[in-house]
């Protein structure tokens, strides 16, 4: 029995069997009206996405068309990382003739949920999230929608159905490696307060292992909000004491490593002589400058590109690798001491 065949005999009365309600009730609820509490509301909506329930004909007919629809979740587009891996995803998946529809979290879980029950009322093809933590309820409503769904950017030992990233403890660990190469043995780290984004927690945790395993002080935290701009990272950069300064600091992102580039100037310091600096991700920023900063480079297009060809696949009923860990490029600069 085909799965379109089971839920086509999905209607009001199964609803309201389910609910143990009325189908008054389903209907005012559904419909929005007076006379069905919040409560009560919220619980039969949940219920009906669920079964797979449209209130009415034309939204039925509007699901089937959406066959073709593939939902996306970034937590910003403000940040070259998911523009770029959104760029290869799009470009693959509009080849395939598939349409997508795109939504920001804001680094939210509560808010990547919300989105999710919206895009799964339309009866998307496929789903695709960034990042491979959510809250557990996500995770349990896209198991039970039963279509593919592609998390991208980091990786896990047990997706909700395929993951293609980069393993982020292991690039804060590649990259503390090579600075403690270099000797150095002070380092802080500046970037997102801890459990705002779980990629940084786990980059911070590769690079404070790496100083660790070779007897080099604790890796200290430097929180800054405002995102990966150049101003957090020159404004992280002020929150060192000088007096006591690190002989490296460790920028979440090359945008703010170059804001802390320009603070350690402005404060007469010499880079890479008095301090190190390094950035992530080897955006091209990194290829302009006259002195290039120390990064890892990220494969962010080829992340889109493979993970969009792993969903295809998927769709068109093949299995493909359940998790795809591609390399990160270490890009020694001018910032930091010479090998």
């Amino acid at each position: 029995m085909s799965r379109k065949a089971s839920t086509d005999r999905i209607g009001i009365h199964e609803v309201a069997k389910a609910a143990g309600v009325s189908l008054m009730t389903v209907s005012r609820a559904m419909r929005g009206v007076d006379g069905v509490s919040d409560r009560t509301r919220k619980r039969i909506v949940r219920l009906a996405q669920e079964m797979g329930y449209f209130p009415n004909s034309a939204a039925r007919a509007l699901a089937v068309t959406n066959s073709t629809l593939v939902g996306i979740s970034l937590p910003t587009l403000m940040n070259d990382v998911f523009a770029d891996v959104l760029s290869g995803m799009r470009r693959t998946l509009d080849q395939a003739g598939y349409s997508s529809v795109m939504d920001t979290s804001d680094y939210d879980l509560a808010r990547e949920l919300a989105w999710a029950e919206r895009t799964l009322a339309w009866r998307p093809a496929a789903i695709i999230l960034t990042g491979v933590d959510h809250l557990p309820d996500l995770h349990a409503r896209l198991s039970r929608a039963r279509i593919p769904v592609l998390e991208l950017w980091d990786v896990t030992e047990a997706p909700i159905d395929i993951c293609v990233g980069i393993d982020h403890g292991a690039a804060g660990l590649q990259l503390g490696r090579h600075l403690a190469d270099l000797g150095y043995r002070k380092a802080a780290y500046v970037g997102a307060p801890p459990g705002f984004d779980p990629r940084a927690d786990k980059r911070f945790a590769g690079l404070a292992r790496a100083f660790r395993d070779v007897g080099a002080q604790a890796l200290r935290r430097i929180p800054v909000s405002g995102g990966n701009s150049f101003a957090a990272g020159a404004e992280g950069f002020g929150q060192i004491d000088l007096s006591d300064r690190p002989d490296v600091v460790c920028f979440l992102t090359d945008n703010m490593a170059f804001g802390g580039l320009m603070a350690a100037q402005r404060a007469g310091l010499d880079v890479p002589g008095d301090i190190g600096i390094t950035g992530f991700n080897g955006l091209d920023l990194t290829t302009v400058m006259t002195a290039p900063i120390t990064t890892l480079r990220t494969p962010r297009r080829q992340i889109g590109v493979q993970g969009a060809k792993h969903l295809l696949a998927r769709l068109n009923g093949l299995t493909p690798a359940p998790v795809t860990v591609l390399p990160c490029e270490l890009l020694p600069g001018a910032t930091t001491r010479q090998v």
